[in-house]
């Protein structure tokens, strides 16, 4: 039962000490997202972020830290997008690409280093670009080239200690670092979100509340049915006589997940969603033919229909390449047929590798279409209800992150126990 391994995740003395090192870190990066960069008044940030939809959501993954203009405002935004640049480089070159497939242990310890060293760079620019915009809004004022210098110094400084929490809850074991830290920004802006939405309510508004709610429902059941959801394949074992023992002769199967890539898809496509708005509002003061474009550019990806048709496709091409990227069929097969294994009716090598993909290429489409239909299902009921409140617009989003981060987490804790049960056995 469940209360039965919250008793036994607090009496095991190693499980109890990760958990509350863990919440620490949370509460280290609660505590930094209110730290505010020093030399630079931002009084008028929060009404900024209450009307503006695009820095508003970018705010809400940040836990509020944007809207604080706290030394982490960036979030994990540059490490994910170093990330998402060098998976897409594994493509291009196929030195990158071994070193992070082909090469175990030490070739991903390589890949994540690289992925850090990107992170800087990404840093400085993304925070120059940020008190750019600000500055150009007339958000902030006084914005000299020395304050400028240290601002953007203590925000690179920020995204990278951010990272560096991140990767410590992930050694941990008790989930992933990156999806965690967003999952406690998104939790952390949830309560003020909802006494917003109760101040300002409208009674005319409440069927589009209840299919709202109703729909929040239908997310977390569907995130549930699709994380969940297995094809497995039969695997066989043959039998070998190794001195006086014989060994194999057994039968098991191989799970595939119907979406290998977890949350990371949605994740990866709101980065990169979130790109064209930041730019046309950057561009979007300056005067003549270029204001006018960047104007223009910014209405068109702000329009619900184009927003949420490009998140649609987006998270469907993330899922196919993010799975291409941490699955590799052909690796699988080779280490089935090392161990004497084969899938029955399919010959060992390279046929057991086809069949795999071909699998994993039909279950995967049911997967990806599933997701982006679950993702841009609130923003389908706003451009269809004509509620366009910031809440209303982004708990979708939420929602199949929490939900997912949330069964990842206890997968994981589950298998910490299991394994300290074994032991004790």
């Amino acid at each position: 039962m469940w209360y039965e391994k919250i008793q036994f995740l607090f009496k095991n003395k190693e499980l109890r000490t990760k958990f509350l090192f863990v919440i620490f870190l949370f509460v280290v990066f609660r505590f930094a997202a209110n730290i505010p960069i020093p030399g630079i008044g931002a009084e008028n940030l929060r009404k900024f972020f209450a009307e503006d939809q695009v820095l508003g959501l970018l705010n809400l993954f940040t836990g509020g830290a944007l809207s604080n203009f706290s030394i982490v405002l960036l979030g994990l935004g540059p490490y994910i997008t170093a990330t998402i640049i060098l998976q897409l480089l594994t493509m291009i070159f196929p030195a990158l690409e071994k070193l992070y497939k082909e090469e175990g242990q030490a070739g991903r310890q390589k890949f994540n280093q690289y992925s850090r060293l990107l992170t800087i760079p990404l840093a400085a620019f993304e925070g120059y670009g940020m008190l750019a915009i600000f500055a150009r809004q007339g958000i902030i004022t006084g914005l000299s080239l020395p304050v400028m210098i240290s601002a953007i110094l203590t925000i690179t400084a920020g995204a990278m200690f951010l990272m560096w929490i991140g990767e410590i809850i992930s050694e941990q074991g008790m989930g992933n670092g990156i999806s965690l830290l967003i999952f406690a920004g998104i939790v952390a802006g949830l309560p003020m979100n909802i006494f917003q939405t109760l101040i300002t309510f409208d009674a005319s508004k409440i069927p589009s509340f209840i299919a709202f709610f109703v729909l929040s429902v239908v997310i977390v059941a569907g995130v549930v049915l699709i994380t969940e959801a297995r094809r497995n394949i039969p695997v066989s074992y043959a039998k070998r006589v190794r001195g006086m023992k014989m060994y194999g002769g057994t039968s098991t199967y191989l799970p595939l997940s119907v979406n290998p890539a977890g949350v990371m898809p949605i994740i990866f496509a709101m980065s990169i969603l979130l790109f064209p708005g930041m730019i046309a509002k950057y561009f979007g003061t300056y005067s003549g033919m270029v204001g006018v474009i960047a104007t223009n550019i910014g209405g068109f990806f702000s329009n619900v229909w184009v927003n949420g048709s490009l998140y649609f496709l987006l998270v469907i091409l993330f899922t196919y390449f993010y799975t291409a990227v941490t699955f590799d069929p052909k690796t699988i097969a080779e280490n089935l047929q090392k161990m004497g294994g084969f899938i029955p009716g399919v010959r060992p090598g390279k046929s057991t590798s086809d069949f795999m993909k071909h699998i994993l290429n039909r279950v995967l489409f049911t997967g990806a279409v599933f997701l982006g239909f679950i993702a841009v299902s609130p923003s389908i009921v706003a451009g269809l209800t004509g509620v366009t409140s910031f809440t209303f617009l982004v708990g979708g989003t939420s929602l199949l992150i929490v939900v997912s981060v949330v069964l990842d987490t206890m997968r994981q804790i589950n298998a910490q126990l299991q394994m300290r049960e074994y032991e004790t056995f």
